[in-house]
């Protein structure tokens, strides 16, 4: 199969793939990187293209969608408490303000 050709790919793996492009580009990766990592992302959680048939398509376990609370960890047990609470407090005062914002009215 000639590289670049999506067609034996399922629409499912094909709109995973530009969920994660969409993302790697909005961390500031370049177009053309943040398409190969996606691709390769996909091959990694199903197993590369497959259509559906018989005995195809089995259960993968998505190895690459449960990398995310690895790679989460990581940053924050590096930074010191001071860090985290900072950034704690932060994060509190946004929710109050998207609270004053999104205020339903009962």
């Amino acid at each position: 199969m000639p590289r670049g050709d999506k067609s034996a790919y399922t629409d499912k793996q094909i709109r995973k793939a530009e969920h994660i492009e969409e993302s790697y580009e909005k961390r500031g990766v370049p177009a053309d990187e943040a398409e190969r990592r996606a691709w390769a992302t996909v091959n990694k959680d199903d197993g590369g293209g497959k259509k559906s048939g018989s005995g195809r398509g089995a259960h993968t376990g998505h190895p690459a969608a449960h990398k995310g609370g690895e790679k989460g960890g990581e940053a924050s047990a590096s930074r010191t408490a001071a860090e985290r609470s900072a950034s704690a407090k932060k994060a509190a005062a946004t929710r109050k303000r998207n609270a004053e914002h999104h205020a339903h009215g009962g």
